[in-house]
């Protein structure tokens, strides 16, 4: 067996592999990656058990098929240290290890037994959803912040994928704060399916798809799910739990409402945040008629005081909030944001004004 590839082709592609090879492997295999050769399409396979990641490309030098496996890191840097457009050769040798030749260089490389690279079991399902790469980014983007981190309710430290009629939702929430957007998409979904999938899992699919009309394919099974674009195949397990019912959490428009320019709000949150405490990040924000005052402190007596002026309908309210967590949430909207309240213990929806497709519930903090 005998191939050649072109040192950007193969880059870009080991670029997008390294994101799931397993760092900390309980298995050497883990930190390989399995080559295939069949035909004139190489495959290039990288897993960590949870998440499986299949990369291809079309050779145009190649002689008989076969298949190995290569340690990704050494193969990764390698190909990075060669010039601009050159032109990689890979080989076995008679004891069926790797050679990488370009130029002048050449690199003898160990292996595993291709037999004993792992493959995700992913017997899917009939549901498939189709849609453009930049709307899928698009509601990642929005809402992939708010997962939790290491909780000990695992089913938070993941993204909920909800699919009913024509409409897709995803939902996000750490305990503290909650995010969703949604997305129209056709055909219409006649069964609901709601699918939790793993944090690690929507990080490596965002780096993975583009702000394109370029279309992607999701596909759900009772424990994997499957994203296909024109030249990756992603493959992940499921979180196994039931999502609470983050409708129960979305608090209805309160009777204090207000309306601001997005861009203003977020400079002001942001020259707040200087002095706020590092560890609670707290912001005291004070609605008043036409302004919001804003104020943060921290234990060396430092303190910021900013205001920004508004459109608020309602009561006088001081309420406080994480500074992290409000701007996190800007970052999702347009250019006018809508801020609803109840009341000053009560957690505040921040929505688009002119947008409805996505929202943003963040729970207030004792100051």
């Amino acid at each position: 067996m005998k191939f050649s590839i072109q040192r950007e082709v193969l880059l870009k592609r080991l670029q997008f592999l390294m994101g799931v090879v397993e760092r900390r492997h309980t298995m050497a295999v883990l930190a390989n990656i399995l080559v295939e050769v069949k035909g004139p399409v190489l495959k290039l396979t990288a897993t960590d058990l949870e998440i499986e990641l299949v990369a291809t490309a079309n050779l145009e030098r190649y002689s008989g098929d076969g298949r190995f496996t290569i340690p990704a890191r050494k193969l990764f840097d390698i190909c990075r240290s060669l010039r601009e457009n050159a032109e990689l050769t890979f080989s076995l040798d008679d004891k069926n290890r790797p050679i990488v030749m370009s130029d002048k260089s050449r690199f003898s490389l160990s292996s595993l037994p291709a037999e004993s690279f792992p493959a995700i079991d992913g017997k899917l399902g009939n549901i498939h959803i189709s849609m453009a790469q930049k709307d899928l980014l698009a509601l990642l983007r929005k809402t992939y912040f708010s997962m939790a981190l290491q909780d000990v309710r695992y089913f938070l430290n993941g993204m909920l994928f909800e699919a009913h009629g024509d409409q897709l939702k995803v939902v996000a929430t750490d305990g503290h704060r909650l995010a969703l957007a949604t997305q129209t998409i056709s055909p219409s979904q006649q069964n609901p399916i709601q699918v939790i999938i793993p944090r690690k899992a929507v990080i490596e699919l965002m780096r993975l798809i583009q702000d394109s009309e370029d279309p992607v394919v999701l596909t759900f099974g009772a424990n994997h799910m499957r994203a296909e674009l024109s030249d990756y195949q992603f493959t992940s397990k499921l979180i196994d739990g039931r999502y609470p019912d983050y409708n129960r959490v979305i608090p209805g428009d309160g009777s204090n409402v207000m309306l601001v320019d997005a861009g203003q709000f977020r400079d002001a949150l942001s020259r707040a945040a200087i002095l706020a405490n590092e560890q609670y990040r707290g912001v005291r924000l004070k609605f008043g008629s036409n302004v919001l005052q804003l104020s943060a402190n921290n234990p060396e007596q430092e303190e910021a005081q900013d205001e920004v002026s508004v459109s608020y309908e309602g009561e006088k309210i001081e309420i406080g909030f994480n500074v992290g967590y409000l701007l996190e949430a800007l970052s999702g909207l347009g250019d006018r944001v809508k801020v609803s309240l109840m009341n000053a213990n009560a957690s505040a929806l921040i929505r688009d004004e002119s947008d409805p497709s996505s929202l943003y519930v963040v729970m207030p903090i004792r100051l």
